[in-house]
């Protein structure tokens, strides 16, 4: 049998939740790259997994590219199991609120399965797109006071594939809610997406879902259905159109309401109306909230549409503020833990490698939350970088070197402590070295 790799026991414990996922070689093997991303010091290719791991000069690399590319496994029922640990650890009761949004991981080669030319709102110019493969990322936002701010830990990813029916971001959208809404069918879930993932695939999702979003300044908004009146014929479906969002915000009513969003406690008009977007929802009520950040607006600056139909507005707001932790999910997932780094051309590697980082980076969060943090961590960081003199709470880049740390402090344990090797103090140092540079930029 081919060595493994050292895994400490408290990533170990959350790993194990994901045993039914995979055979037992799979298994090893995916233990084995979660270590190697999560640890490795350069580029997250795969083969750069294996040198973080410390198997590369012990494991032949083409046991990890079969493990994306051939091994029997699915990227869905590993997010779903991810889902299961979050919810367990991190939100064990009350609704779950969750976020959608899609993003671009550049690519190079038309041999790459699925790439193409995609929306990239990062890209320089008017021309705000780029080529490679689009993602539609779903994420459990999980309020953790310890970080001072609510978190995204993604959990679910959809590729897009042109000319089929996943190339709708809001298709796989909606598809993804009802593989959660099936995985914890007692939880209320509540999901939040900006105004592109509006549309009629959302009639179908189930009852325990409703779904937050922003209303276009176009959406044709009508009163709701009349009562039926008793003569013959099909009733009517909805009531008589409303004026435009301009209009209907200068006959609204906006009262003064304290909300919290964005880190920040603070006042804002907010006036309701009840309602359908019949193109969107159908005959199902709906909810819109205007918002305007100044008394004296004469419009209103926000639009927010739910079928959430007990939540207050205030709550909405804040609700779909916390959208945002989305954003800083996938720029942590491409700048921090080196997400779609790995170049992998195969239908099934494609699929599953920027899922598999994605996990990875979520089992980073939940391991410093349940296990990692210490309350001398910002301390820590403030010794080795003095100049951060406003810093009061631990970033991602702190949990992630912490857990990176303990890795490597595991990896290199020597079986005799007495002689280490050269080549094993030579990485260690090396490594170390990296973390400190990474946590002092």
């Amino acid at each position: 049998m081919l060595p493994d790799v050292t895994i400490p026991v408290s990533l170990a414990v959350l790993l194990e939740g994901f045993r039914s996922c995979f055979t037992a070689p799979s298994f090893r093997a995916f233990r084995a790259l979660v270590v190697g991303m999560l640890a490795a010091g350069g580029r997250r290719t795969v083969c750069g997994m294996l040198v973080g791991a410390g198997l590369s000069a012990l494991w032949p690399h083409d046991r990890a590219h079969r493990f994306f590319a051939r091994a029997v496994w699915s990227a869905d029922q590993v997010g779903l199991a991810l889902a299961r640990l979050v919810v367990d650890r991190l939100v064990p009761a009350g609704p779950l609120t969750v976020v959608v949004d899609d993003t671009l991981f550049h690519r190079a080669g038309r041999k790459v399965w699925a790439v193409g030319w995609f929306h990239d709102g990062s890209a320089k110019g008017d021309r705000q797109v780029g080529f490679g493969n689009n993602w539609v990322i779903v994420g459990l936002v999980v309020p953790v006071a310890l970080l001072g701010r609510p978190v995204c830990l993604p959990v679910l990813a959809r590729l897009v594939r042109k000319d089929t029916v996943s190339a709708s971001r809001l298709w796989l959208a909606a598809r993804a809610l009802e593989r959660l809404a099936a995985a914890f069918p007692g939880r209320q879930i509540h999901a939040v997406a900006d105004a592109a993932y509006a549309g009629d695939e959302l009639r179908t999702l189930p009852d325990t879902v409703t779904w937050t979003t922003r209303l276009r300044r176009d959406a044709a908004l009508f009163a709701p259905a009349p009562p039926r009146t008793g003569r013959r014929g099909r009733p009517r479906l909805k009531g008589d159109r409303l004026p435009s969002l301009t209009q209907l915000a200068a006959t609204a009513a906006f009262r003064p309401t304290t909300v919290t969003r964005y880190g920040r406690t603070e006042t804002v008009h907010l006036a309701v109306i009840r309602c359908l977007w019949y193109g969107v929802f159908g005959p199902r009520p709906v909810t819109v909230v205007l918002v305007r950040d100044s008394e004296r607006a004469a419009t209103y600056d926000l639009a927010l549409v739910t079928t959430d139909a007990l939540a207050k507005a205030a709550d909405l707001v804040a609700r779909y503020a916390a959208r945002w932790s989305i954003e800083v999910a996938i720029a942590d997932a491409k700048q921090i833990f080196g997400v779609g780094e790995a170049r992998n051309r195969l239908a099934a590697a494609v699929e599953r490698t920027v899922p598999f980082g994605l996990t990875c980076q979520t089992l980073a969060f939940v391991w410093y939350l349940t296990a990692g943090h210490h309350d001398g961590d910002v301390a820590d960081h403030r010794t080795r970088a003095p100049w951060h003199t406003s810093k009061t709470r631990p970033s991602t880049t702190d949990l992630a070197a912490k857990l990176r740390r303990v890795l490597i402090t595991a990896q290199y344990r020597p079986t005799r402590p007495a002689h280490p090797t050269d080549a094993e103090i030579h990485t260690l140092r090396l490594a170390w070295a990296t973390t400190d540079s990474a946590l002092a930029a």
